[in-house]
């Protein structure tokens, strides 16, 4: 589904990312995992066409999508849900998830969207009327979720999905990305968040200084001495 080969991106003089290479399948979840600084929101970025790659290609459903525009990858199917939420906060909670549906693919089911997202987050239904923001940091990290579902997509991106969030409600988000995949959406999930995103993910892979180091299975990773001591601290 989602392919990326020899990925160089760089700001300016500053290269970030050095040559990455790995593939997301349909129907997985798969982890990208590393400290902060290794280059996964430069990817995540990337892939979204914020941000144009020096060299290396991007492709989406068989397609390149290397120099596509934003726009058009969220009509291939593509959403991001970006680090810290990044929510319209004086807007309501409704309006700033119909606004996830502008995707000329989403909007002939945008009401259909709302039923599914609020079966997902009920919390997100109860407060619809509410202030984006006015609600809690969890409750702002399901709706930036809702949002990103809202699109219709094929491939949902996540970055750092529990930043800074108590662990029930790391508990709870984590659960709700569970039932997005079990419901047919591909995931892709950025977490520093080691034993969370290995408990979510079948498979994943590992980003230092802006190169691949490792990638593998859950248990492959989970049993890896770099991971372990790197990641998980044992």
């Amino acid at each position: 589904m989602l392919e990326i080969e020899r990925l160089q991106v760089g700001y300016g003089e500053i290269r970030v990312l050095e040559g990455c290479s790995l593939h997301v399948d349909r129907g997985e979840i798969v982890a990208l995992l590393g400290a902060n600084g290794a280059g996964k929101t430069t990817l995540m970025r990337a892939i979204s066409r914020l941000i144009d790659p020096i060299a290396g290609s991007i492709s989406l459903e068989g397609e390149d999508i290397t120099r596509a525009s934003a726009a058009h990858v969220v009509d291939a199917g593509l959403a991001q849900v970006p680090e810290g939420r990044k929510l319209w906060p004086e807007m309501t909670v409704e309006d700033n998830l119909l606004l996830g549906a502008f995707a000329r693919r989403a909007r002939p089911q945008t009401a259909a969207s709302l039923a599914e997202v609020y079966a997902i987050f009920p919390r997100v239904k109860e407060r619809r009327r509410q202030i984006a923001g006015t609600l809690s940091g969890g409750e702002q990290q399901m709706v930036a979720i809702a949002r990103g579902l809202m699109s219709q997509p094929s491939l949902l991106m996540l970055d750092e999905p529990s930043l800074g969030l108590a662990p029930i409600i790391v508990a709870e988000v984590f659960a709700s990305i569970r039932k997005i995949n079990a419901s047919g959406t591909t995931v892709f999930l950025v977490e520093q968040n080691v034993a969370g995103a290995l408990e979510l993910a079948s498979r994943g892979y590992v980003l230092e200084t802006g190169r691949i180091v490792m990638e593998g299975s859950r248990e492959q990773l989970l049993g890896s001495e770099i991971v372990r001591k790197a990641y998980l601290g044992l």
